[in-house]
């Protein structure tokens, strides 16, 4: 049974009503000028002290009550590069942009939470609200930390969460250790001799071998991996060629890989270079492989998650907790945050994913049921991690 705190209904009123707003209002990463203007501004009505200019477009409202510690709550602002299909009448109107993911749902919760804990501080320190410009591929959350997030607001530990479509509305799952993957990216550009494609022995087949290579990488999680471990290598994109009756003389594949040890992920870019140079050489075609490693493996902190179960706990209670969810292949740059202190990152359930309601479809839309337990959540895990106020 879900116990959301005391005066959730006008909160939550209002969160429905941010939350609409920003989705209407869709920014990319590093663009989020209108939407940080709305978050400082509100957070400057609630009485934080307001910081920008982290990551561009980042706001980070602080709220102090006394000596304690300090520790920071975490929300992403940034909405995706999709034509939105809802038809909602919040939809979209920035035409190709669309906040596909729920990260207006995040940042009207921890809004929420901000004034409430503004207006009952039960707690002592300091609570840094920190709304992270462009999560979505960009990496935000690493600029922020490059730009001196953690020495500029010094706190013991970070808190992050998502909701999660496939989860039912009033669970709440977490796990210590890995729950999101390691993001990399890949680029391999094959150089070959075009012919006529009637005469395919004079010259050398990039596409011939870049189809093999293809296949080739697909064994790299099933024989090179071990059995327990997890990898995915996907190739999402194949260039080559601009007409019928030619063999092209270059072929570029890109796609991603994901992976949650650091020792797998240094061998999935070892083989996939591997793999590519040996066949392409089979073919007389020269391979060069580009490997960039975007965003590390999201790793809770044991300690960090058990308070977090405790807050979470105090909300959805003991039966709407997850203890052990399977990890997501999906990837999160608030792991760059949690590289530099411990925390722990949650996932809140969003109800079902089926009829296009999953993360990054153009029939997606957050669901504002989810609002008051976001909420409650934050405010439960301030006064857990916080000493309450005398």
């Amino acid at each position: 049974m879900v116990r959301t705190i005391d005066g959730t209904e006008a909160l939550t009123a209002d969160m429905t009503a941010w939350r609409r707003d920003l989705h209407a209002h869709p920014e990319t990463a590093f663009e989020e000028e209108r939407t940080s203007d709305f978050v400082a501004e509100k957070l400057a009505s609630f009485g934080l002290e307001v910081h920008r200019g982290l990551a561009k477009t980042g706001v980070v409202g602080l709220l102090r009550n006394g000596e304690g510690p300090a520790v920071a709550f975490r929300a992403d602002m940034d909405a995706l590069h999709i034509h939105e299909q809802t038809n909602l009448p919040h939809a979209s109107r920035n035409p190709g942009r669309m906040h596909a993911c729920g990260h207006d749902g995040h940042t009207a919760m921890l809004l929420g939470a901000a004034r409430h804990l503004s207006a009952h501080p039960n707690f002592q320190g300091t609570i840094a609200f920190v709304f992270q410009p462009a999560e979505e591929n960009e990496g935000g959350g690493r600029v922020m930390v490059e730009e001196g997030l953690f020495e500029k607001f010094p706190v013991e530990q970070v808190y992050g969460m998502h909701n999660w479509p496939g989860l039912e509305v009033g669970k709440i799952a977490l796990r210590p250790g890995p729950i999101m993957a390691a993001y990399d990216i890949f680029e391999l550009t094959l150089t070959g001799k075009g012919t006529h494609a009637a005469m395919p022995h004079l010259g050398t087949d990039t596409i011939l071998a870049g189809t093999q290579i293809v296949n080739a990488w697909q064994t790299i999680a099933s024989r090179s991996v071990h059995p327990v471990d997890s990898a995915v290598v996907s190739v999402t994109q194949f260039h080559a060629g601009d007409t019928w009756n030619v063999l092209p003389a270059t072929a570029v594949l890109r796609g991603t890989t994901r992976t949650f040890r650091k020792e797998v992920q240094d061998m999935v870019e070892r083989r996939m270079g591997e793999l590519a140079k040996a066949i392409a050489a089979g073919y007389g075609i020269e391979a060069e492989l580009r490997y960039e490693r975007r965003y590390p493996s999201t790793v809770n902190e044991a300690g960090a998650t058990e308070l977090a179960r405790r807050a979470a706990a105090g909300v959805v209670g003991e039966l709407g907790l997850d203890l052990d969810p399977m990890p997501s292949m999906g990837a999160e740059d608030f792991a760059f945050m949690l590289q530099q202190r411990p925390g722990c990152y949650v996932w809140v359930g969003a109800g079902p994913s089926d009829g296009g309601r999953n993360l990054h479809s153009p029939h997606y839309d957050f669901n504002d049921a989810v609002l008051p337990i976001g909420l409650s959540y934050w405010v439960r895990l301030a006064e857990t991690v916080l000493p309450r106020a005398a």
